[in-house]
């Protein structure tokens, strides 16, 4: 080093030549304010959507694909109305108890660690419901998806916000919540033509090469990351998952043999017993599953409620018009999905008017109007169903049903996230989710139970047999059309200012 050089070293600035103080102050502040948005984005974006995007793609798919395989499931494991009702609720009760303890164990244990486990148990669930040789051991495979969904999915959204720039998370979560529209969409669509090209056990193998394919790239293209360590509530789970399960088990084995019977009436007192010990073990625990102080807001209470009746009329109505199409119509898997997309496919245009509707005008006014539309729709097929109806008599029904799904999911997410405060946005976002779902279990157990006792399944598919499940599908169905319009009514009771304000 020459002696200029060194005189250079150690001269009066050590700023380049055109640099002032101030402008390495400047400078050093931006480059501590990049730094401080990279430290708050944890993981590579792109890599992180397409990750937890497929899985929670992978899991939503799972709530309706089977809905098309349901007339196979029965006939080749000889299964009777209460073992379809469970292959359907044993997936969406799990998920709907364990689905606010996914994000606890992540913020814990490692969200990374904690979807990798998630995923696994999922997968390894799949591979047991494609090998069932029976119905009881396929709805145990298919509650052990639902653990494994409710672990998964919302560690999805958390991760994903933390790899995206704050600038641009708006666009990564809608990106996330279109997949979650395209999934619900196209579940029957893929339930039917899987079942049809192979067979119903191909609904979950095809889960287990996506699933063994996400497995290592999770670890090598998600990034660890935690939050606030909390404490999981396992006796609030443990209260509310045997709860909920006396009172499903209560709603389904009496329509199958009796109102009255010990068992049915055990179930229902042990399950309400239960239920009422959840709730007043979370009311005195410091670290509750389900914070019952967010229910004192009346808004957010009226939400909840609207929520659950109009999962409970949806996921009732699905669960059988699927099968009306197959037993019924006579249409193969593949075409009875195909039938089922005016409900299920209109919400991908339906949405974005809602959102910008939304926006002008408040949510208020859309949810109650989509719930009515969904009202109407049922209450159209409820009084066209018929044996020998031609489609195009139940379309309308099926479009003013989809219009209803699209105008609800949006807004209600932004009244529901209105009606609390910021930082209890994330936990109010998942009790409704949880709610929402069981609300679906109970639309399942409920119109199950009275398709049961006004018509259910013929004993050969004959035409007495389809006028039989007609006999039984229409007073179902105009059940989820009351109880539609019952949510609607109770939107419309929300408070003014606070639904104005969450739009």
């Amino acid at each position: 080093m020459t002696e200029s050089t060194v005189a250079g070293a150690r001269g009066a600035s050590a700023y380049p030549p055109s640099s002032t103080p101030d402008d390495a102050a400047r400078e050093s502040a931006a480059a501590r304010a990049a730094e401080t948005v990279r430290a708050a984005t944890v993981g590579h974006p792109v890599r992180t959507f397409v990750v937890v995007g497929t899985a929670m793609f992978m899991a939503q798919l799972d709530n309706l694909v089977v809905t098309s395989a349901l007339p196979s499931i029965q006939k080749s494991l000889h299964a009777g109305l209460s073992g379809l009702q469970w292959t359907i609720s044993a997936y969406t009760l799990t998920f709907a108890v364990f689905l606010l303890s996914g994000a606890t164990l992540g913020d814990r244990y490692g969200r990374k660690r904690l979807f990798g486990i998630g995923l696994t148990v999922f997968t390894l669930g799949s591979v047991g419901s494609a090998l069932a040789p029976n119905i009881g051991t396929l709805i145990g495979a298919r509650a052990v998806q639902g653990l494994g969904g409710a672990i998964m999915v919302p560690l999805t959204l958390t991760m994903l916000s933390a790899a995206v720039r704050p600038e641009r998370r708006g666009l990564a979560i809608g990106g996330w919540g279109a997949l979650a529209g395209v999934a619900v969409a196209l579940g029957p669509v893929i339930g039917g033509g899987v079942t049809e090209a192979a067979s119903w056990q191909w609904i979950f193998w095809i889960n287990v090469p996506i699933g063994a394919v996400l497995l290592p790239l999770s670890r090598f293209w998600l990034a660890e990351s935690r939050g606030p360590a909390r404490k999981l509530d396992i006796p609030g789970i443990t209260l509310a998952s045997l709860g909920l399960f006396g009172l499903v088990y209560g709603l389904i084995r009496g329509g199958q043999i009796g109102w009255g019977k010990p068992e049915v009436v055990g179930g229902f007192a042990l399950g309400a017993l239960l239920v009422a010990g959840f709730l007043a073990w979370e009311a005195r625990t410091t670290d509750p599953m389900l914070p019952l102080g967010l229910f004192r807001g009346r808004s957010f209470s009226l939400l909840n409620v609207a929520s659950m009746l109009m999962f409970f009329g949806m996921f009732g109505s699905v669960f059988f018009l699927i099968q009306l199409f197959q037993d019924v119509g006579g249409l193969s898997p593949l075409a009875s999905g195909v039938h089922a997309l005016p409900w299920t496919a209109v919400p991908m245009v339906a949405a974005p008017l809602a959102g910008a509707l939304s926006d002008r005008i408040g949510g208020r006014p859309i949810v109650g109007v989509g719930l009515l539309c969904q009202s109407v729709g049922l209450a159209w097929l409820a009084h066209n169903i018929g044996v020998g109806v031609p489609y195009s008599h139940l379309v309308p029904g099926l479009v003013l049903g989809g219009i209803g799904n699209g105008l609800f999911f949006a807004p209600i997410a932004n009244l529901v996230l209105g009606s609390v405060r910021r930082e209890q946005e994330g936990i109010a976002s998942g009790v409704n989710n949880a709610i929402r779902e069981f609300g679906g279990v109970l639309g399942v157990a409920v119109m199950g139970a009275i398709f049961a006792a006004r018509g259910g399944y013929g004993p050969t598919a004959t035409l007495d047999a389809q006028h039989h499940f007609v006999n039984g599908v229409v007073p179902a169905v105009y059940v989820g059309a009351a109880v539609l319009l019952v949510a609607s009514a109770t939107i419309w009771a929300l408070p003014r200012r606070s639904a104005a304000s969450a739009g």
